[in-house]
């Protein structure tokens, strides 16, 4: 049988890297796509002797070309942490538009089915909790964290503009805080933050009262679902993340146990739009996918803390 082949746009980052570890393993040919702005080369080297791995160093805003058929495309390519879309706005805002629009144009053109990442904050600061896929959200289009919160929710517009005109096989994730190896460092986020701080002798820094909730999926889990809504056929946004809400306070209290630190947390005044809930109705995914995250969060947290200790090594 010859195999499916599938193009994984923004290959290079920490979640592309592990969507093209799981689509190896299931004997796919992988086309791996990324621009290196945000994305690490290292997440992807080890596939690179293997025969049904190819990289294209490309910008999916610009025009794209691959040549041969493609079954499937996964377009997760975009910053995806505050310190990368605020350093980076209009490349945020293009690759959400017009790559979007460039990957769903190769996807009309050969016939594939594409899933597209978009992300709980299409929800902004959420007036209803936990967040549904019916909820419209609550976005500020003009603050910082506008630039992509209204990209990936014109890149669900869009999306969907292609289903329902071109008739194009379309799939829309809507992702929550996930975790695990890969991540940067110095990514930004509440996770990264506090290990690398604690492991490196400072004190973590929780931004507001600490009380603001967040819910945390292990990427392993993350990829298991993405993978079944990319093979299922629903068409509208699902949510996949850790339902298992806690507050960043107590976040910190983790990290700080897990490591052994004895370092203190500080408060930092909190920045503009910044959620102060976030939860995953993840209704939808049991129903129509049988998914729901299996690791949790001590045995993610103690496999993602050996690999920063690992990475702060090097």
């Amino acid at each position: 049988m010859e195999k499916k082949r599938i193009l994984i746009a923004g290959a290079a980052g920490f979640l592309g890297s592990h969507l093209c570890d799981r689509f190896i393993k299931e004997g796919f040919h992988v086309i791996a796509m990324d621009n290196l702005l945000t994305g690490n080369i290292k997440n992807i080297e080890h596939l690179f002797p293997l025969q049904d791995f190819e990289y294209y160093h490309h910008d999916v805003t610009k025009f794209i070309h691959v040549p041969g058929k493609l079954d499937y495309i996964l377009n997760f390519a975009s910053p995806a942490s505050p310190i990368d879309y605020l350093k980076m706005p209009i490349q945020t805002l293009k690759v959400g538009s017009l790559g979007t629009h460039n990957l769903l144009g190769l996807a009309k053109e050969k016939k594939a089915r594409i899933l597209v990442a978009s992300t709980s904050e299409v929800y902004g600061d959420p007036n209803v909790h936990p967040q549904t896929e019916e909820y419209w959200g609550n976005v500020n289009p003009v603050g910082p964290r506008g630039v992509y919160d209204e990209a990936k929710r014109f890149l669900e517009s869009i999306t969907m503009a292609y289903h329902n005109f071109h008739g194009v096989e379309t799939r829309i994730v809507r992702i929550f805080n996930t975790y695990g190896p890969r991540m940067r460092l110095n990514d930004g986020r509440a996770l990264p933050a506090f290990m690398s701080q604690a492991l490196s002798g400072q004190d973590l820094t929780v931004f507001g009262d600490g009380k603001q909730t967040r819910s945390f999926c292990y990427v392993d889990d993350l990829v298991e679902g993405i993978y079944r809504l990319l093979l299922s056929d629903y068409h509208l946004p699902v949510n996949i993340g850790n339902p298992e809400e806690i507050t960043l306070n107590q976040f910190a209290e983790e990290i700080l146990a897990l490591t052994g630190s004895k370092q203190q947390i500080v408060y930092h005044p909190l920045p503009k739009d910044d959620p102060k809930q976030r939860q995953p109705d993840i209704t939808k995914a049991r129903t129509l996918l049988g998914w729901e995250p299996k690791v949790g969060r001590q045995e993610g947290l103690k496999i993602t803390y050996e690999y920063f200790k690992q990475a702060l090594l090097k």
